[in-house]
């Protein structure tokens, strides 16, 4: 899929973004804040926030971050109420926040795979949860979850992040279900290889190994990446079409490239 160009000025709206430190989080915060939006950016890693605040200013946002813990109900309602203090009511929900650790089930931890499920899957409903209801008051508002082509194509040693990512698509669409004709829109972007810092801390070892499981099983075709802007500019892109009769409810953003490599 070819990148879209970047999405011209829109109304001022606010927005929240999870996972917003590094990644695929802060290009997006990036790309609301060249709409001149207000931007409240959740992640636990304050210093790398703040950094991400200046560059949203810079391009044009009102940027506000705290701290987030999505995998703490109370972490999430303190930063929903902070949002909504600092920025005014939120209109736009980026579901992004997610992590996964590289393991076959037999050797994984119990308390890995509930923090796994807790970050990926239960934490997102949860920031749902807090924002739908003023949305439908409003009858105006847009979720984004940020999803990944494991939900629909699963890879052996990612068993807790895949089942949580088909879980949100899950998730994604009965909400969709329930606010259809509301006004609010709930829309999935499923992701595939993005040059982020997603992948850094894991074991290089098992990662190996689980390069050679994808290729065997044939979900890990090359070793291509998009970055992170694109994956943001598609998110803005999706936020900015105008609430007609219809409206994308999954995209699925891939990388591209000029040339296919010689077989």
């Amino acid at each position: 899929m070819s990148q879209p160009p970047t999405p011209s000025k829109s109304p001022v709206r606010s927005a929240i973004v999870t996972g917003a430190s590094s990644g695929i989080g802060a290009a997006t915060a990036e790309a609301f804040g060249a709409l001149g939006w207000r931007v409240s950016l959740g992640a636990r890693r304050l210093d790398r926030l703040e950094e991400v605040a200046k560059r949203v200013e810079s391009a044009g946002g009102e940027p506000f971050f705290h701290s987030l813990d999505v995998s703490d109900p109370g972490s999430i309602d303190v930063f929903y109420q902070a949002s909504c203090d600092a920025l005014g009511p939120v209109e736009v929900l980026v579901n992004n926040a997610g992590m996964n650790m590289l393991n076959h089930l037999v050797d994984a931890r119990p308390a890995d795979l509930q923090y796994e499920i807790a970050v990926n899957l239960t934490g997102a409903i949860l920031m749902a949860r807090r924002v739908v209801p003023a949305m439908l008051e409003r009858r105006e508002g847009d979720v984004v979850w940020v999803s990944s082509e494991n939900a629909v194509r699963p890879r052996p040693f990612q068993i807790g992040y895949t089942a949580a990512k088909a879980g949100l698509e899950g998730a994604a669409r009965v909400l969709g279900m329930e606010t259809e004709g509301t006004g609010v829109r709930s829309m999935i972007v499923r992701v595939g290889p993005t040059g982020t810092e997603f992948g850094n801390a894991l074991d290089e070892g098992k990662l190996h190994e689980a390069l050679e499981s994808w290729r065997y099983w044939g979900v890990q075709r090359h070793l291509r990446w998009m970055p992170a802007s694109s994956v943001a500019n598609v998110i803005a892109k999706l936020v900015t079409t105008p609430v007609e009769e219809s409206y994308p409810t999954v995209i699925e953003v891939m990388p591209g490239g000029h040339s296919k490599e010689h077989r």
